[in-house]
């Protein structure tokens, strides 16, 4: 963690069909952010699919074959814990009230903003997966307390702790200082269901 982030190390997605440029945002990550470059919309897709789950996509809108525009309907599709930034020399109309991007900056963007908004993006996704968290945390003390009592439900037990943990992970990993939070979280009764 460096340069006022938050974030140990968050994983970000590229997305510029101009290699230079992509590079340099890039190079502007470098030792702060887990960097995957796509040079096309199509590349990006492929990143997800197979299996890169970016805590923050970085999305240049004007490229050929496949728009941003496009590629962030599909990424939203994906239903993916990611927050996409818009980052790109098309200036923005009335078109982007409907889209669904979190952020927009436009071209060209210095380190320090580039820094900034991927820090307050993370700091977003991680306060969002808290509740998350509450949420996991809250069934597994029904399914525990249901356990307790003869039923079955060990094998979901077991799966909700799983994914418990590896989102706790994930959260501390976003925001270091949500580990009060999260722990306040931990031990919820549902005894009485």
């Amino acid at each position: 963690m460096s340069d006022g982030m938050r974030a140990a190390e968050p994983t970000v997605l590229m997305v510029d069909d101009e290699k230079e440029v992509a590079d340099a945002y890039a190079l502007r990550l470098d030792g702060i952010a887990d960097v995957t470059v796509a040079y096309s919309g199509g590349a990006a897709l492929e990143a997800v699919d197979e299996g890169i789950e970016p805590d923050i996509v970085l999305l240049d809108r004007h490229m050929p074959a496949m728009s941003g525009d496009e590629v962030l309907t599909r990424i939203r599709e994906r239903d993916l814990d990611s927050r996409v930034v818009m980052v790109t020399a098309v200036d923005p109309g009335l078109e982007v009230i409907d889209m669904p991007f979190d952020d927009y900056l436009s071209k060209p963007v210095e380190r320090a903003d580039l820094l900034a908004v991927v820090d307050q993006q993370c700091q977003v996704l991680a306060y969002e997966l808290l509740g998350e968290y509450f949420r996991l945390e809250s069934t597994r003390a029904v399914v525990a307390a249901r356990a307790a009592e003869g039923d079955t439900g060990d094998g979901e037990l077991a799966d909700l702790k799983a994914k418990r943990s590896a989102l706790r992970e994930r959260i501390r990993s976003l925001l270091p200082e949500a580990e009060e939070m999260l722990s306040s979280f931990d031990g919820i009764d549902r005894g009485g269901y």
